[in-house]
């Protein structure tokens, strides 16, 4: 076919009819797929189809969605679609190993009683409205009996305001439920955040209330400060302020996160906790700085342990002596949600308290990426920690103060390919008595597992590690870095009570949170830590929301109007209550019949009102499909044809001339 004969009414026509065609052909075929939205909403991360597609054993997804019920709210009607869009779009990925059922569980059925059982809560969406299940569980069949609803995991509650993480969220319940092993961390720090024993008193000191809660999700090893090499059961190696750690330690660590080990680090350029035990034991003030400079250099992450941020927009307000006025301490910092990455990590916290912190940046030459997870205001300013350890009144911080301009990271994540720390192979243990004192001088901890885990890391230590020496990482590192320890004090995010002889802990701020959320994510597979957050569904429509605000006050005026009339029908009753004996009377039984009768006819219009808006939605919702896909193509095709009769005419024009 020539230009001009696909150019004609009747090639435009063909083409209009295979275009149609090949519309239908792509609804009739699931696997192919075209995404044209802004944030690709509908296709699914590499991470996601790597964890779908390699799956072992299936697995089955069931949504319980009350639709009905849902019928009449658009935006959870819409929602619903798109998580099960979500959800259908992972099983096509999943060559056949995820398999989805949608239930809509109807009250007093068997279908509720099952979403019950698997801990799926109704919400109620608005007065007067019935519940909504809103759940997604991932079972393994194979473990599923009669008696025993087997291995699974469950989202009790899909949020809208979450609507970034969707993808995250899936793919990490499916992952449990491949792996349902409790979580190994093991913690390694030079601060008695596990609880020690104080020399000073003759007593135990508890753990940090934020040990506490990892305990309770996790299953936490203390490791000796001196460790040669990290059992290969630890998942998680949580390092909190490490001060003084050999050689051998060091590497021990760089193997670790080099072979597939997730880590997350905390290092502080002054650590106030160190300080206020000094003070307190009238001890010489140690170093309160710690520092890895080859594995963070190794990992792409620059950092100076000899400057702390200091600033103005975020800082905290401390009381120095009892009846005094507070000043503001530029040095500690109220970290708002401005300040916090749409991460998987960040993205649900409110506020973190931080003190004397470090700053982070990436290096020129690294093959990692660094993803900012916490970052202040421009508003900041880099001081000398000597200056900022010695400093008695925080006010001189507000003398020294010069913004900067420029916004510091306190917290990133870290990941990709990455080299090791050690080129050479394995440090040569140089002083292997120097390395037994420092096991000596280890603080013990008071619990019983945790010593009994010390002395096999403290066992292990003496040996000498066997493991093939990795020069770079097997796939991509999974690292969080932190720039600050003191973040994970009581003082700084919460106050604990005993209650019954349980620790009972009450949380102002975040810091909590921001632990628990990084290992949870760290914990999952390799693909499941890349998975980054996604951009939002919700594409308001102007006309709708208009339409919506319409109804809205329409409806606002019934309903004053409904609850004036119950409020004048109660006076009403009480008065006739109060007469006793003397009953009520026919009138006022008529009067009564009447506003019975009333209270239904608003009810109805009510019904109305709320019928209307969702035909008003739906109809509007049917002229942009019509838009979409005749109006939008048609006027392409005019267009064209519009374009052809001008070159047509202008080729006889010139045939014209010439002749």
């Amino acid at each position: 076919m020539n230009q001009k004969a696909l150019f004609s009414p009747a090639g435009l026509a063909v083409t209009a009819v295979a275009l149609l065609i090949g519309i239908l052909l792509i609804s009739a075929l699931p696997r192919l797929r075209i995404d044209l939205t802004q944030d690709n909403l509908y296709t699914l991360s590499d991470a996601t189809r790597e964890i779908v597609s390699t799956l072992e054993r299936p697995i089955e997804l069931t949504f319980f969605y009350s639709e009905e019920a849902a019928a009449d709210v658009p935006q959870v009607r819409a929602y619903g679609t798109r998580v099960e869009e979500m959800l259908d779009e992972m099983v096509i990925a999943s060559d056949g190993m995820l398999s989805l059922e949608v239930i809509d569980p109807e009250p007093f059925s068997a279908s509720e009683d099952t979403a019950n059982g698997y801990g799926i809560q109704a919400v109620p969406l608005a007065e007067g409205r019935q519940d909504v299940y809103f759940g997604v569980v991932a079972t393994d069949p194979s473990t599923v009996t009669e008696d025993d609803l087997g291995v699974y995991e469950v989202i009790p509650l899909i949020r809208p305001d979450q609507e970034e993480f969707l993808e995250y969220e899936f793919a990490r319940l499916i992952t449990r439920v491949i792996d349902p092993n409790p979580t190994v961390v093991g913690l390694l720090s030079s601060l008695p955040i596990n609880g020690s024993f104080n020399a000073a008193t003759n007593q135990a000191t508890r753990s940090w209330a934020v040990m506490d809660t990892v305990r309770s999700m996790y299953e936490l090893r203390q490791l000796q400060i001196n460790t040669t090499e990290i059992d290969e059961e630890v998942d998680i190696l949580m390092l909190v302020h490490p001060q003084g750690l050999s050689d051998q330690t060091r590497y021990a660590i760089d193997q670790f996160v080099l072979g597939g080990g997730r880590a997350m680090v905390f290092v502080d350029p002054n650590s106030d906790t160190q300080t206020q035990q000094a003070l307190s034991s009238d001890a010489p003030a140690p170093d309160m700085t710690s520092d890895l400079p080859e594995l963070l250099s190794a990992w792409g992450v620059e950092y100076n342990p000899e400057q702390v941020v200091i600033n103005k927009d975020l800082a905290l307000y401390v009381t120095l002596q009892p009846g005094q006025r507070p000043v503001a301490h530029y040095g500690m910092m109220g970290i708002q949600r401005a300040g916090f990455s749409t991460d998987i990590v960040t993205g649900q916290l409110e506020v973190m308290n931080i003190s004397s912190t470090g700053a982070l940046t990436p290096s020129d030459d690294a093959t990692t990426m660094f993803d900012p997870l916490i970052q202040t205001t421009p508003a900041s300013m880099m001081m000398d920690n000597g200056f900022f350890s010695e400093m008695g009144d925080p006010t001189l911080l507000i003398d020294e103060f010069e913004s900067e301009d420029d916004a510091k990271v306190l917290a990133a994540r870290i990941s990709g390919p990455a080299r090791s720390a050690f080129p050479d192979g394995p440090p040569v243990v140089e002083n292997a008595e120097a390395d037994n004192a420092s096991t000596n001088s280890t603080e013990s901890s008071d619990n019983s597992e945790s010593a009994d885990t010390d002395t096999a890391s403290e066992e292990a230590s003496d040996e000498t590690s066997t493991r093939p020496h990795l020069s770079e990482s097997d796939g991509d590192i999974a690292v969080i870095v932190v720039s600050d320890s003191d973040l994970l004090a009581d003082r700084m995010w919460a106050q604990s009570q005993q209650v019954l002889g349980q620790r009972v802990i009450n949380a102002f701020a975040s810091n909590g949170d921001f632990i628990i959320n990084a290992l949870d994510n760290l914990s999952g597979s390799t693909e499941l830590v890349n998975i980054r957050s996604r951009g939002r569904y919700a594409r308001p429509f102007t006309r709708v929301l208009a339409l919506q605000r319409e109804a809205d006050e329409r409806l606002r005026q019934e309903e004053t109007a409904l609850l004036e009339r119950l409020s004048q029908t109660e006076q009403q009753l009480m008065a006739l209550n109060q007469e006793g004996a003397n009953g009520i009377s026919p009138e006022q039984e008529a009067q009564i019949d009447q506003f019975m009768q009333q209270q239904m006819e608003t009810r109805r219009q009510l019904r109305d009102v709320q019928f209307q808006l969702n035909q008003e939605i739906d109809e509007l919702g049917t002229i942009l499909k019509m838009i979409n896909t005749a109006l939008i193509p048609t006027l392409l095709i005019i267009a064209v044809l519009i374009l052809s009769l001008v070159q047509s005419s202008r080729r006889r024009q010139m045939q014209h001339r010439r002749g």
